[in-house]
């Protein structure tokens, strides 16, 4: 497992950050949130402020255009923008992912050419790993590049692809060995970008976590310069996606904590002003233990994603405490969001309100970014790992 350079905490820088990103969200975000959700359309004004304000450049170093920031504060940049839409901070999970393996693994010279690009959002895009057939189980595939002089030409197709119609380029894996054994061997990731061969052909419809584009990609003989083979060597691709997962993964983890807090908040905002046989419901012992086990619920999810985080930026092998971060702030996203509805009772269930969005966008949080029972798995392989008899 590649690790990441430690990354020094700035508290000045963090506050300024985080400041400038509640102002934008407020203004910017709150406002059309429930409306472009609804028509699922892609937000393309807060798309062009995120670029703007560098966020597509968050976690790419200051020497190759980016703002530099640590694990830590982009979560909770992450936090805050999805306790108002989560569908936003996916835009940039996506894109994000794809420049870590590139700033991690990449020979200088694509680190040049692409970090500047990633970084001011010249260049947008994200990760195409799964596959019709192909979903946890990355080593499965299909997807093949044959090198072909200073190409490779790549055949295969690419499904639920965030960003994939309005980005640009795409890291993606493929196999250049299909017969290696094991079959991680014969992996690799390449930068590609969109031009002749490489089409989104459809994009896909789903239950929330609408406004951004989930598409299907195809490659039909596309040609991609050999040179940007990340890392310049083949076999190498599975280990640099499982690298970039561990940030995708805390990415996920804090969207889970946004969701969670977003419907705690308005939970014990709702109990405060609904009133039933004479005083408010938070005064219902029912009503209340609901509200503390939420809260509950949020805090300690955060407190796993500040963890996580901290082990990212200190350049430590983190797919445990990234892996616990997801499992625990996802499936505290979708109880949350359940309780918020029942606790809102008949709003709770109606379009005017938002916690029917957040209930319709938690369950992916499950299920992104390799799903809660592959956490699982890939906590308890460490816990052995890392406590040998």
């Amino acid at each position: 497992m590649t690790t990441s350079e430690p990354v020094a905490f700035d508290a000045e820088k963090e506050n300024l950050i985080l400041d400038a990103v509640e102002r934008f969200v407020d203004r910017e975000i709150k406002p059309v949130a429930q409306r472009l959700e609804h028509a699922d359309e892609w937000p393309a004004d807060i798309v062009a402020g995120m670029r703007d304000m560098g966020l597509f450049g968050c976690m790419i170093r200051e020497e190759y255009g980016g703002l530099g920031l640590s694990a830590s504060t982009y979560a909770k940049v992450v936090e805050r923008i999805a306790r108002v839409w989560m569908s936003v901070s996916g835009i940039i999970n996506s894109h994000l992912i794809m420049a870590a393996c590139v700033q991690r693994n990449g020979t200088e010279a694509q680190r040049q050419h692409f970090l500047p690009r990633f970084a001011s959002g010249e260049l947008r895009g994200g990760l195409a790993l799964t596959e019709p057939d192909c979903g946890t189980d990355l080593q499965a595939v299909r997807t093949v590049a044959r090198r072909d002089g200073d190409h490779y030409v790549i055949n295969g197709t690419k499904t639920w692809i965030s960003n994939g119609i309005h980005g640009q380029a795409f890291a993606v894996l493929v196999k250049t060995d299909p017969e290696a054994q094991p079959r991680h061997r014969g992996m690799s990731l390449f930068i590609c970008e969109k031009g002749a061969g490489f089409t989104s052909t459809k994009k896909l419809e789903k239950l929330g976590y609408k406004g951004i584009d989930s598409a299907e990609l195809v490659f039909d003989n596309f040609r991609v310069p050999a040179a940007n083979l990340v890392g310049g060597a083949e076999g190498q691709g599975f280990k640099h996606v499982m690298g970039g997962l561990e940030l995708g993964r805390i990415n996920v983890a804090a969207r889970g904590v946004g969701v969670a807090r977003a419907c705690l908040e308005e939970s014990v905002a709702y109990a405060q002003l609904r009133r039933t046989f004479g005083e408010p419901i938070c005064e219902h012992q029912a009503i209340q233990l609901k509200l503390a086990d939420m809260a509950t619920r949020a805090e300690a999810a955060r407190l796993l994603v500040e963890q996580a985080a901290k082990a990212y930026d200190a350049g430590q092998r983190c797919d445990m405490e990234a892996g616990m971060a997801k499992l625990f702030a996802s499936e505290a996203a979708v109880e949350n969001s359940m309780e918020a509805l029942r606790i809102h009772g008949a709003y709770g269930y109606s379009k005017e309100m938002n916690v029917e969005r957040y209930y319709r966008d938690a369950p992916l949080l499950c299920i992104g970014e390799g799903t809660n029972e592959l956490q699982r798995l890939i906590i308890a392989s460490q816990l052995v790992e890392r406590s040998p008899i």
